[in-house]
């Protein structure tokens, strides 16, 4: 056995995060995007045990990957499994690498025990691992509420090409919540124009920000960040623009710069023997 499994990044087109409710946690409102930005799996059957290792030392030996097979294994006759995670989405970017990842592992499982798993319990194993994992197992676009896992699917918009740009600088999740709890602000409904929005570039770290100016002076049609940081994108009408963009905002060297594409949901979930 040997698959390759496509785990793409996602950017938030629109972001809008309401106060802590009952559960301590904060309800959202965003609208999710794939992009070919991807981490991969590369899977092998094993002996005895699952090992699973990155291409990447940073990322720890416990990660979200190893959680959902744990989980996995609990439903599914698994063999044994020796997963790479080959990365190249950055962490603490607001672009989903690590959720990615765990749906990845998620929606091999069921061609590597050759069962069917009912939606709603995969589902559920992602949501174990982190609201934003349900999300990658289907892709594409798609509207996120509640805490990020009730999805709406949305039609795979036209072919759209962005630069992402990161500084030299993560933004942890929680701390990023924890400014936004001290900064007043409505709780925004789904927009009914194509206007990038996210609450987050209220407390953006100041190179996330200076970013947003430098893909604008650079021939972005919008730009905003993505997640909760620290990323940031850049909307642009071909290819060659991007490119362009992106190969003057490198010039700098004080951020990383990748040029991506929107994905359709069916390129979201690609596998390949």
């Amino acid at each position: 056995m040997h698959l390759r499994v496509r785990c793409p990044a996602k950017i938030n087109l629109f972001l809008s995060v309401g106060a802590k409710d009952f559960r301590n946690y904060h309800p959202i409102r965003t609208i999710f995007q794939a992009i070919d930005l991807s981490d991969y799996l590369v899977i092998r059957e094993g002996t005895g045990r699952h090992i699973v290792e990155c291409s990447n030392p940073s990322v720890p030996p416990e990660n979200t990957v190893t959680k959902a097979l744990r989980l996995l294994t609990e439903v599914l006759p698994l063999p044994p499994l020796h997963i790479t995670i080959e990365k190249n989405i950055p962490s603490e970017s607001g672009l989903g690498g690590g959720s990615s990842d765990a749906a990845g592992i998620i929606r091999a499982a069921q061609r590597i025990g050759g069962v069917s798993i009912p939606f709603g319990e995969l589902k559920g194993i992602a949501e174990a691992v982190g609201m934003d994992v349900p999300f990658f197992l289907i892709g594409g676009r798609a509207k996120g509420e509640g805490y990020g896992e009730i999805l709406t699917s949305l039609a795979d918009p036209e072919p759209r090409w962005l630069v992402v740009a990161r500084p030299n600088v993560g933004c942890g999740t929680a701390e990023a919540y924890h400014k936004l709890d001290a900064a007043p602000r409505p709780w925004l409904e789904f927009p009914d124009t194509d206007m990038l929005h996210n609450d987050f570039e209220i407390v953006a770290p100041p190179g996330s920000l200076d970013l947003i100016q430098k893909l604008r002076e650079n021939g972005a049609s919008q730009a905003a960040l993505t997640g909760s940081g620290s990323a940031v994108f850049g909307l642009f009408d071909s290819r060659q623009l991007a490119e362009d963009a992106a190969q003057k905002i490198k010039a700098d060297r004080t951020q990383e710069v990748w040029t991506a594409r929107y994905l359709t949901r069916n390129e979201s979930c690609e596998m390949d023997h």
